[in-house]
């Protein structure tokens, strides 16, 4: 029997481990020599990782009374066979449909006096729940592209004045990104990505040894107001953000906290100066 062709669905359904054993070892034969749909495949399964690592936290924490109280109704409804776990996915669903905001938004925030806070009480720290979608949204980014073999960016660091013109265009401003080879770190490139208020760039650098970290630039113009360095957590990925007048930014990277206070200490001297 003929073996059938190869399809895009196929190799989607091979990273995500959907596929029969013996459909699996014939993927596996076709990728063996061609190294360059390997390294997709391999893109992303670690996309698929990293939003395990971001996101299955979640599964541990209570959740929200606003939902629990709508799932005991349906648990009722239904009867004793209805799965905890299945309520606990459903109330998860229903939360990330609505916002995700509460309880779910990013597990820590850092003041400038350095306390690190829950979000039980960011309320009571001064971080807004807006802040903390933000710098979540920067981390999801950076989950989703930085793992990218084949084109982790939609514009390449050789075109660095095209990408400057066309982000600067979409977000009404100039819209230079840091150069940060002095820290170890060389522009790969950037890409505009669809934010809560507009359009969003996101820069991405790498350093020698392929770790890569990326700065998120959002049009932040409904909260005119400024904000020192915080400091957020969502698994492997660390955020240090702030807004200054009318943009948010966040710098994420799988990277000890204290490197990434340092890179991100050098882009915002960098961009105080731009400003000035």
């Amino acid at each position: 029997m003929n073996q059938l062709p190869v399809t895009e669905a196929d190799l989607h359904a091979y990273a995500d481990g959907l596929l029969s054993t013996t459909r699996c070892e014939e993927i596996a034969v076709y990728l063996a020599v061609r190294p360059e749909e390997q390294a997709r495949v391999d893109a992303w399964r670690a996309q698929n990782e990293g939003l395990r690592r971001l996101f299955d936290p979640v599964l541990d924490e209570p959740v929200p009374a606003r939902l629990s109280s709508g799932m005991l109704g349906w648990s009722q409804r239904f009867g004793s066979s209805v799965s905890p776990y299945l309520v606990r996915y459903a109330a998860a669903v229903l939360l990330a449909l609505s916002g995700g905001v509460g309880g779910w938004t990013l597990h820590g925030a850092m003041q400038p006096d350095g306390m690190l806070a829950r979000d039980d009480i960011a309320a009571h720290i001064g971080i807004a729940p807006v802040d903390a979608a933000f710098a979540r949204q920067a981390a999801i980014a950076h989950v989703v592209y930085s793992p990218d073999a084949r084109r982790p960016v939609e514009i390449g660091a050789d075109q660095e004045e095209q990408l400057v013109a066309w982000l600067s265009k979409r977000l009404g401003t100039t819209m230079r990104p840091p150069h940060l080879g002095s820290l170890g770190y060389e522009l790969i490139g950037g890409r505009l990505l669809p934010g809560d208020n507009g359009p969003v760039a996101q820069f991405m650098y790498h350093d020698a040894g392929g770790q890569r970290l990326t700065l998120y630039v959002s049009n932040k113009e409904q909260s005119g107001r400024d904000t020192g360095f915080r400091f957020a957590q969502e698994g492997l990925v660390n955020v240090f953000y702030w807004i200054d007048g009318r943009f948010g930014y966040a710098l994420s990277a799988g990277i000890d906290k204290g490197e990434l206070a340092r890179v991100a200490n050098a882009v915002y001297e960098q961009l105080e100066k731009k400003s000035s």
